[in-house]
């Protein structure tokens, strides 16, 4: 590669949400020269509109999570180098019915709850005192996850990895065309030896013909911020029963079955809408609630009430509030599979399109970048 020519690369990566992030950070750490394209001003879609929490226990066994505990690793490694505040480590998943707990029970047995703790109700409250325990089973706590801001960690990784690791960026520029080693944006032709197409929702742009025997849908979510009364406190990231049935890590355990049958006599309005409560912390004492999940072609971008008054019923469920005061509502889509977390496509010896069909690309895209390097 020509490296005094400032329009060639060793890597050229589309897209610069977290996926393209982790690509063009591996390629850099293997010495490579990277340059990232983004159609956009800066990265405003699904990257910056989830929880910032990688999440590690209740993926789904196999390779989500194990590129969830290499992601994890990452994301300690490289948060305190780009100044990114860590907010709060940790997992507790409150389980109310007998049947949630018995799927948790069975997920203590498998690998993946190894250095999980299923805690009684007086050990969870001693060590979580702002969890709702009165009709709590049991509460799941897990060390794995974390959490950061993903609104401002996203644009903080993006400036370290220009600084730190000369990866060039190019915001406000369309990719037009990819024919590896040429890529054609809106603004000049740029050649490179890779290139990786990480470009989430845009499934009728580039290599529209090979997405498409995939089916994949698009996936809409609501999520709110809740100021809570002064002082309150999360010891770490909150979850519930409806979790147990939608992440894979626990819903593909034979326990789960029961567990669904009951929760679709007892609510099936929140299952109806995809709704499983997710509660994290930022650093000004705000409660980042969600979520919901919506399917199809196309969706219309605007946020339905019964859908966040839903939410808010299982945060004052499961929390200890004695105030809860919506202060922002937002909606963030990605690309949804029914047959895989993760697609990894190979046009060519040169090129690959990566997306993640899962909404798990915070807990996930590191790992997975690096198999995608590990078999190229």
């Amino acid at each position: 590669m020509n490296y005094s020519n400032p329009s060639h690369f060793d890597l050229l990566v589309v897209g610069a949400g977290i996926v393209g992030l982790a690509h063009a950070y591996t390629a850099a750490r293997r010495g490579l020269k990277v340059c990232v394209l983004e159609r956009d001003a800066a990265c405003v879609g699904a990257s910056i509109r989830n929880f910032g929490f990688v999440t590690v226990t209740g993926q789904a066994a196999g390779d989500t999570w194990r590129r969830a505990r290499r992601a994890r690793q990452v994301w300690g490694e490289i948060a305190p180098q780009a100044g990114i505040p860590v907010l709060h480590h940790g997992l507790y998943l409150r389980a109310c019915r007998p049947q949630a707990h018995a799927v948790l029970e069975a997920f203590m047995r498998t690998e993946m709850g190894a250095d999980c703790e299923l805690l009684d109700t007086d050990e969870a409250a001693r060590r979580a005192p702002a969890l709702q325990l009165v009709r709590a089973q049991s509460v799941l706590y897990s060390p794995h996850e974390m959490r950061v801001e993903s609104r401002s960690a996203i644009a903080q990784l993006t400036r370290w990895l220009a600084e730190v690791h000369g990866v060039v960026f190019r915001f406000g520029e369309a990719v037009l065309e990819v024919a590896t080693p040429r890529v054609r944006t809106a603004r000049a032709t740029l050649y490179a030896d890779r290139v990786v197409v990480c470009t989430n929702t845009e499934l009728h742009g580039l290599f529209a013909e090979r997405l498409a025997p995939h089916a994949l849908r698009l996936c809409q979510l609501q999520m709110l911020r809740v100021q809570p009364e002064p002082g309150f406190r999360l010891p770490g990231s909150v979850m519930g029963d409806l979790s147990l049935v939608r992440y894979h890590g626990y819903s593909q355990l034979p326990e789960a079955a029961p567990l669904l049958e009951q929760i679709r006599r007892e609510d099936a309005q929140s299952l109806q809408h995809g709704i499983h409560l997710i509660v994290v912390q930022s650093a000004d004492g705000s409660l980042v609630v969600g979520d919901s999940h919506h399917y199809g072609a196309v969706l219309e971008p605007f946020a339905n009430e019964q859908v966040d008054a839903l939410i808010l019923r299982h945060l004052r469920e499961t929390l200890q509030l004695r105030e809860a005061t919506v202060t922002q509502r937002w909606v963030g889509t990605y690309p949804s599979s029914a047959d895989t977390d993760c697609l990894i496509d190979r046009p060519d010896a040169a090129t690959r399109v990566v997306l993640v069909t899962s909404g798990t690309g915070a807990s996930t895209a590191f790992g997975i970048a690096e198999d995608v390097f590990g078999a190229w």
